[in-house]
């Protein structure tokens, strides 16, 4: 753990729902950063499983909104002050920028600080950029930071507006002594896919480009983790594509069997590209935990990836819908496990010097700490909790 040399914090943690067992990010600011955080989710805002505003509170909020056509934005602002102000908060980390939108009011209001942090979809899904046009500008005003988790992040919120000296560079970190013991060079030629079958992820590009390489390596395996709404589609091309019996589709698998699959293959592989809707990755989890556990990355010029992969070194990248090229890639790795190890050693080495989760946990705890240590006094603030 982190130490606050300050004493202990008050951090309010704002997310849309409760975070899943994959969104490890979240979940590792909610449980590793130093201070005493209160998880508040939901559009109604909740704390556990509790809404913040009591019942008769809500239904005057409601005859409100009802006599004067007023949105929900009153009532979520009025949440949001309850817990600043109960449960003594010096600052706001929003997850996602959408959530950062809704909490703003109240943080200028308390004269708290807000840190937004982006992650993905918030910062590329083109309906989503368009919904935000006019809200985004001022949340990015009221922000005392804004964190994104790529570099193509960053240049994109500041495109969007942002103030350049507001957006932090920071991408998640890894646990490094959880994700470790893989031998590329030792393992047979099965390739690993982890993530959601969706759109960004390009399932069926790895699938073509897998049917590519097993011509060349009849005994290369693919196995695939993961749930989502293009699965069942990639299952009947792995047919048509005449590979079913090389591919092994796993389905959603909670972390340690996604560790045991990280250590028993050869390298991963990930084909992400802009989806029709502009959803982009952020930087792909995955790819760092393939890399702390010591294995080679194929993947694409996208987002973050090129921010994690060095390429020629720990791994290798393609332009995206590129299958041809990625199967060239991938059908060195099967040929020679020797390059493998190799790419694999150096892809550790690079996660724990730059991605360690102590590193970026410590990262955002600073960047949060900062923002504390410029708020105003109670004398300074002009609004009202």
């Amino acid at each position: 753990m982190i130490q606050d040399r300050n004493g202990e914090r008050r951090i309010c943690v704002v997310t849309p729902y409760l975070p899943a067992l994959t969104e490890t990010f979240i979940r590792a600011h909610i449980e590793h950063l130093p201070a005493k955080t209160t998880v508040v989710h939901g559009w109604r805002p909740s704390i556990e499983d509790r809404t913040v505003l009591s019942l008769p509170t809500l239904m005057l909020h409601k005859a409100r909104r009802v006599l004067t056509g007023a949105g929900l934005e009153s009532e979520r602002t009025a949440a949001y002050l309850r817990v600043f102000r109960d449960y003594k908060i010096d600052a706001v980390l929003a997850e996602y920028g959408d959530m950062g939108v809704q909490v703003m009011d109240a943080a200028e209001r308390s004269g708290i600080p807000l840190i937004v942090h982006f992650h993905g979809y918030d910062a590329s899904v083109t309906s989503v950029l368009e919904e935000n046009k006019e809200t985004y500008p001022r949340m990015f005003r009221i922000a005392a930071s804004i964190i994104a988790v790529s570099r193509a992040m960053k240049r994109k919120l500041i495109e969007l507006g942002a103030p350049e000296e507001k957006v932090q560079y920071n991408p998640y970190g890894i646990d490094c002594e959880q994700f470790s013991g893989g031998d590329p060079a030792s393992a047979p030629p099965v390739f690993l896919a982890v993530g959601r079958f969706t759109e960004k992820k390009a399932p069926q590009i790895t699938l073509a480009a897998f049917a590519k390489v097993l011509k060349s390596c009849p005994d290369a395996r693919l196995r695939m983790i993961g749930e989502g709404p293009l699965l069942e589609e990639c299952q009947t091309l792995a047919k048509n594509l005449g590979v079913e019996n090389a591919v092994d589709f796993r389905g959603a698998q909670e972390h340690f069997v996604i560790m045991q699959e990280m250590q028993q293959a050869r390298c991963l592989v990930q084909h992400s590209v802009v989806s029709p809707t502009g959803d982009s990755e952020g930087t792909p989890l995955a790819i760092l935990e393939a890399g702390a556990t010591g294995l080679p990355v194929v993947s694409t010029r996208h987002a973050g990836i090129p921010d994690v992969v060095i390429e020629g070194e720990t791994g290798f990248l393609v332009n995206e819908h590129d299958d041809t090229a990625m199967a060239q890639h991938m059908i060195r790795i099967a040929q020679e496990p020797d390059l493998a190890g190799r790419m694999g050693k150096a892809a550790r080495e690079h996660i724990q010097q730059n991605f360690s989760k102590e590193l970026r946990i410590g990262n955002l705890w600073s960047i949060i700490n900062s923002c504390i240590a410029v708020r105003p006094g109670p004398g300074e603030r002009s609004a009202k909790v």
